[in-house]
């Protein structure tokens, strides 16, 4: 670890010791972000910190299972929540601010929970690099008095948060960022649980068809558009897997199965939704 990653590592610890001396929760994914945060409050806070995981039909039920193994490998308590964010109206309209109606309610849940637990503080994952894109998000965040955002008040980049897990030997140090199957529909098209389980289910059969591990399947009503990583690309490229691919999505109610030729990107809806 260099210094200047050191003595932001140290700050990031008084940070999370100060915040978290009443009992915190960690607001927990499995993905690389929340689960080296889990890692270092587990580290600062031992019995203190709790991790918690939502589960609705917004979250593929196999990054729940990873989250599972993921607590596990840390050795940090985990409790898993269910959140109803599919009940609001103002989420399921899926204007550009839902992910400001998705994280209010998550939080809210959460701050329920903590409270259960007896714990003060919620910690999320936000990183310093995120405040430079579209986050709706992150305005529930500041709202709440008893949420923190340890990777922000650190000034951690989404590379740094790579190094420190990495040096905590943490499985998931190269893990493909996974943002929520809602991510996947234009905004201004109406968000159901059937078009995000059809989602879930694509994307859940190309992997095994595939191996491929970043993807995302952008819902287009009948038509299905298919992104994976640029390195990635080969791996559809074979006559045979795009038969069967294109066979598995039809199943599932896609008229027209398309490949997008320049990989995964964010943002690359035809409304340029954000991820």
């Amino acid at each position: 670890m260099d210094e200047a990653l050191r003595r932001k590592y140290e700050n990031l610890k008084l940070f999370i010791r100060e915040k978290g001396k009443g009992g915190a929760v960690v607001a927990f994914s499995g993905g690389v972000d929340s689960s080296t945060l889990a890692a270092i409050c587990f580290e600062v806070l031992k019995d203190h910190v709790a991790a918690l995981t939502a589960t609705s039909a917004a979250y593929p039920c196999e990054e729940l299972e990873e989250a599972k193994k993921i607590a596990k490998e840390i050795g940090i308590k985990h409790y898993v929540v269910e959140t109803h964010e599919l009940s609001d109206e103002n989420f399921v309209c899926n204007s550009e601010n839902r992910c400001y109606y998705c994280k209010g309610e998550l939080l809210d849940v959460f701050q329920d929970y903590a409270a259960e637990l007896k714990f003060k503080a919620i910690f999320e994952g936000t990183n310093y690099s995120d405040l430079g894109g579209h986050r709706p998000g992150f305005k529930a965040v500041t709202e709440r008095g008893d949420v923190f955002s340890p990777w922000v008040e650190a000034k951690f980049t989404k590379e740094d948060i790579r190094d420190l897990a990495r040096e905590h030997r943490l499985s998931i140090f190269d893990k493909p960022a996974s943002p929520c199957l809602v991510s996947r529909i234009p905004y201004g098209e109406r968000i159901t649980e059937e078009r995000l389980r059809r989602i879930e289910s694509a994307e859940k059969a190309i992997r095994k068809i595939t191996g491929v591990k970043e993807l995302r399947v952008r819902d287009h009503g009948t038509l299905a558009r298919i992104e994976v990583g640029k390195s990635e690309r080969r791996l559809l490229f074979n006559a045979m897997t795009m038969d069967k691919i294109a066979d598995t999505l039809r199943k599932l109610g896609y008229k027209f199965i398309t490949m997008d030729l320049e990989g995964y990107r964010t943002g690359s809806l035809l409304t340029d939704s954000k991820e």
